[in-house]
């Protein structure tokens, strides 16, 4: 009796082993999954001027009827988020609660500017419809010309003196916020930190 109770007692441990270093097999792989499939955030294209360049300075005015000088020293010493977008697009209408939430969350660091082409009275009811009226919002075809944005929605980081910090197409969230996490990790876009990363490994495999 009592070497049947050691042998079952050995055989389960043999098994919780098994099981343990199988948690551990899968945990790797998973970890190497993720590291495939992570988001690599607003893709950035290589029309209009570089991040860490400064931005061309442009005049817009505001549906409310002040004027922006967009791409100049902010004056309230914050970044500024310009998002691009048409009324037509809805992806963008998607994402402008998004903006509210980053507006709020981001507002002691953070100015958010939404900008688009067309007629100002359409843009008026997409900012009413969508609760966004408080965010600025300028209707200025110079504004995307002059900084080759290449289609919306589309958006760009500037820091406090108007340097370009990271811009590109975001298409959900997690490639709106990848613009703020690019900032804050010092490179231009997502894909750079990955490649610089991916050559830190290459090199330390030679």
């Amino acid at each position: 009796m009592n070497e049947a109770l050691l042998i079952s007692n050995v055989l389960l441990w043999l098994v919780v082993l098994v099981l343990a270093g199988i948690v551990v097999a899968l945990a790797r792989q998973l970890g190497v999954l993720y590291e495939r499939i992570a988001p690599v955030g607003a893709l950035a294209l290589g029309s209009g001027p570089a991040t860490g360049t400064q931005a061309p300075v442009v005049a817009a005015t505001t549906l409310a009827g002040a004027t922006l000088h967009i791409g100049a020293p902010s004056p309230s010493g914050r970044k500024t988020l310009v998002f691009f977008l048409s009324v037509t697009c809805p992806v963008c209408k998607s994402l402008l609660p998004v903006l509210r939430s980053v507006a709020r969350a981001e507002r002691a660091q953070v100015d958010v500017v939404l900008a688009g082409d067309g007629d100002p009275d359409a843009y008026r009811a997409l900012v009413r419809e969508h609760g966004v009226g408080d965010l600025p919002c300028v209707v200025s075809p110079v504004l995307g010309m002059t900084w080759q944005v290449p289609r919306v929605p589309y958006a760009v980081l500037l820091d406090a003196a108007g340097a370009i910090r990271s811009k590109g197409l975001v298409n959900n969230r997690e490639h709106l916020e990848s613009l703020l996490e690019a900032d804050l990790l010092g490179v231009g876009t997502l894909q750079e930190l990955f490649a610089r990363e991916e050559r830190v490994a290459e090199d330390a495999a030679r």
